[in-house]
């Protein structure tokens, strides 16, 4: 029975010893532990026109490196005061940190983009405020949603 147990606490302490290197190889290319904070800068111009195909557009970077494997990056889009029915749309790696998603609005309006992006650890949201076509800025109701938040 002592052997049992002594064969049991010798895998335990390989099985641990090889999950800890894993992570130990890992650490120059994910740099989770770094004090360098994620960037996340919305490229997608702050005027479009209505009915065509706009590229959304955010590149993530750290440490004024670009991120090429960020975990994800999602672009919510809403028309003013219409948060409640914002849409979810993928971010594609294009290159140099650069992540893409195409959207057409389909009438005038100013519309608000957050970048949900989570990344080495951290999710960080810019928010960046959208004039489309020709809106009726009379109509156009205040956006108080967070400009920015940072999550560990």
């Amino acid at each position: 029975m002592k052997n049992i147990l002594a064969i049991l606490a010798l895998v335990t302490l390989v099985l641990v010893g090889c999950s800890s290197k894993e992570t130990t190889h890992d650490e120059g290319s994910h740099n989770e532990g770094t004090l360098e904070e994620v960037v996340v800068e919305i490229q997608t111009e702050e005027t479009l026109p209505v009915g065509e195909e706009i590229t959304l557009s955010a590149k993530v970077s750290q440490g004024g490196e670009a991120v090429n494997d960020a975990d994800k990056v999602e672009f919510e889009v809403w028309e003013s005061g219409m948060r409640e029915q914002s849409e979810m749309l993928e971010g594609t790696f294009t290159k140099d940190g650069v992540y893409e998603a195409d959207y057409t609005f389909d009438h005038d309006g100013v519309y608000y983009i957050f970048a949900h992006t989570t990344a080495r650890g951290l999710h960080i949201m810019p928010k960046q405020e959208l004039k489309v076509g020709n809106p009726d800025m009379s109509k156009v109701k205040p956006d108080d949603s967070d400009d920015s938040m940072h999550h560990e």
